[in-house]
């Protein structure tokens, strides 16, 4: 995933209502449910030997190497409360809408005249929930990482360059460069 996709993986995951679980094995029990008591399913999900998932849920080995730690927690989170993360997407799709702060290069076409070199801006901004929606959309479709930044900066570009049509009509926004994103819909 890119850095848009992880900031919509990490916003769902600050919805959560509960931890996820701490322990190696607690975390392995956990998948191993999720994929319906399939070791195999697990091993190959997370590229280590079925013997090796079996040891983690049997609390034989309680400390992973730190890359197999990594991909442990990532796949936990993805798949922690699944319904809690679909209602906060649900509300902020519908009436919540999302706050994006970003801090990228933006870079215009415009009207003849005026300046259109890129710059780095930092920019906090409410998108309404149509915006939220396509996104999320979007990330379940499994777009790529291009086209979710190419729906963030048309919200961008209409609710904050644009003001809603209030101005600088026919501005076409790139977003380019992105140093960070960060996503919330709480």
């Amino acid at each position: 995933m890119g850095i848009l996709g992880d900031s919509l993986e990490k916003a769902a995951a600050a919805n959560t209502t509960r931890p996820i679980p701490k322990s190696a094995g607690a975390q392995m029990r956990f998948l191993v449910k999720q994929h319906k008591g399939s070791t195999k399913a697990v091993a190959q999900l997370l590229g280590i030997s079925q013997r090796t998932v079996e040891r983690y849920v049997k609390d034989q080995i309680k400390r992973p190497r730190k890359d197999l730690a990594a991909r442990i927690e990532r796949e936990v989170r993805r798949r922690w409360q699944p319904k809690v993360r679909q209602n906060a997407q649900r509300r902020a799709a519908q009436t919540g809408g999302i706050t994006i702060e970003t801090r990228a290069r933006f870079g215009f076409t415009a009207a003849p005249g005026t300046t259109d070199d890129g710059r780095i801006r930092l920019i906090t901004q409410h998108l309404p929930p149509a915006y939220a929606a396509r996104l999320f959309d979007a990330q379940s479709a499994g777009a790529t990482e291009q086209q979710l930044q190419n729906i963030a900066a048309e919200g961008l570009q209409e609710i904050y360059f644009k003001d809603r049509g209030r101005r600088a009509d026919g501005l076409l926004v790139e977003f380019t460069d992105i140093d960070y994103v960060e996503l919330d819909y709480s």
